[in-house]
């Protein structure tokens, strides 16, 4: 499920009209006048149309016969595609996204944990123990080598429950974890190896109560880490805004 890659002034209008939808400025089951919108937007009908593509291949607008384009129900939208993930919190709906994936992550990642410990292989062993070393060399680098380090340990467990509905929750986590890990590793937070390493450790020693507690643990760290740069986001807000 990769990310749109479209730049320039394509780019500009598909995120544009992403984040206005996310943000409600576009009703569920409105019809969009495409006619007054590429006036508003200084845009060729064609470039328009082009744009409304990558929204309707998202789930997020369709087309009728005599209605024209429309914002289809909100339950037919992919909320797990990368772009889609990040107008919602650029429409300032980051909260209450961050607490659905946390919530999300609570009630898989033990049980994966788990399950992991217990069919892991040899295979397994040497893709988690890589994955951990790559989460400690990003520790001093830019947020990007830390998403994707985390990204590959989180895959390489689900990887190891030889579960292939539980492989598949990696779409779930992909492009959430990765918005969460940007937010998180952009500020002040605990150094994530020994977390990790405790999981790693519990799944190659076989014994399943102990990845399942350690990853419980690694949840809860998640969880204070993101807490600490929302709310110092939010004391910076504070502090910024004129009194």
């Amino acid at each position: 499920m990769a990310a749109y890659s479209g730049r320039g002034v394509h780019g500009q209008t598909v995120r544009l009209l992403g984040e206005r939808l996310l943000s409600g400025g576009f009703g569920e089951g409105e019809t969009i006048d495409l006619v007054a919108l590429s006036e508003e937007l200084d845009l060729s009908l064609t470039a328009l149309r082009e744009a409304i593509k990558v929204l309707a291949a998202k789930g997020l607008v369709g087309s009728r016969q005599k209605k024209g384009t429309f914002v289809r129900p909100r339950g037919d939208w992919n909320l797990l595609d990368p772009d889609v993930v990040r107008w919602r919190i650029a429409a300032g709906a980051g909260d209450v996204f961050f607490e659905e994936l946390a919530e999300l992550r609570d009630a898989l990642e033990p049980a994966a944990a788990r399950l992991a410990a217990r069919r892991r292989g040899d295979t397994d062993v040497v893709e988690l123990r890589a994955a951990l070393a790559d989460i400690a060399a990003s520790v001093q680098g830019p947020a990007e080598a830390a998403v994707r380090a985390d990204l590959r340990w989180h895959r390489a467990l689900l990887d190891a429950t030889h579960n292939e509905l539980f492989t598949r929750t990696d779409v779930f986590f992909a492009a959430g974890l990765s918005e969460r890990d940007r937010l998180v590793h952009g500020g002040a937070h605990d150094d994530p190896v020994p977390s990790h390493g405790a999981v790693t450790e519990a799944v190659i020693a076989k014994d399943p109560l102990a990845a399942e507690s350690a990853m419980r643990s690694l949840l809860a760290q998640a969880r204070a880490d993101q807490l600490r740069v929302t709310e110092y986001d939010a004391s910076e807000d504070r502090l910024e805004r004129p009194q």
